[in-house]
């Protein structure tokens, strides 16, 4: 097992780009995402499908750990796996943030941006959970939940800085009402699991095509002509669903 420093070193390390890094990391924990993903082996998922999901969920921990709440990275790891998983079983891949979470995560903010101002430090994960008579654990995937945007009229970067909409990309002369979310979501849940990995971090998660590169491990051109063939032929299926 990797001591907390060293580990702290491999984050800050993966964080600006070392793929090694990375893999270091998932390696030197790899024992720890399979004993989290045992508990959901009898729940209709092939284990190579969860470990991927909770492989996912530990790579976002290690691009969203932030230092600054002084907790151990194993601890911020467990709800970021067991909720990757949790969010893909609840809604088969299609994203939704609940109005409690967002309400929830707007005042866990406004607390951390006084007690900032009042300590010049930011509150731990322990401060956070002990002030809204929370679990640790519950007050670290509320955060991370809410950062997800679940429009998809919402905006995400591109690498060239410009601004695209998942509506934009396959918007015909038809009628607005074929890209409902109930047709959006059957959409998704025909894509393959790489394909709806893919249109979920870019356009409900507000990844760049670079970050994902990053997260799946290829090129971020590779990712660029993979989008743009599912955004292909989710309309398609837009288009069929809509005749039909």
């Amino acid at each position: 097992m990797l001591t907390q420093e060293e580990t702290i070193g491999l984050i800050r390390r993966a964080k600006n780009g070392d793929e090694q890094a990375k893999e270091e990391l998932v390696k030197a924990n790899s024992p720890l995402i399979k004993s989290l993903i045992k508990r959901y082996l009898n729940k209709g998922i092939e284990y190579d499908d969860l470990f991927q999901l909770g492989s996912l969920g530990f790579i976002k921990a290690i691009y969203n750990f932030d230092e600054c709440f002084n907790t151990r990275f194993s601890t911020y790891v467990v709800p970021m796996v067991i909720g990757e998983i949790k969010r893909f079983m609840r809604d088969d891949g299609a994203i939704k943030v609940s109005r409690a979470i967002k309400s929830q995560n707007i005042k866990i903010n406004k607390y951390i941006e006084e007690f900032t101002k009042n300590e010049y430090r930011r509150p731990t994960y322990d401060e956070i959970a002990k002030q809204f008579s929370m679990d640790p654990a519950e007050v670290i995937f509320t955060m991370d939940s809410a950062k997800m945007p679940i429009s998809i009229y919402t905006p995400a970067e591109d690498d060239d800085s410009k601004t695209t909409f998942l509506l934009d990309k396959y918007a015909t002369d038809t009628s607005n009402d074929m890209i409902d979310n109930i047709v959006l979501k059957e959409v998704l849940r025909n894509l393959s699991e790489r394909d709806k990995q893919i249109i979920i971090l870019r356009f409900f998660r507000d990844k760049t095509q670079s970050e994902i590169a990053k997260l799946l491990g290829v090129s971020q051109v590779q990712i660029s002509r993979l989008e743009n063939k599912i955004i292909d032929k989710m309309r398609q299926s837009i288009l069929t669903a809509e005749e039909n």
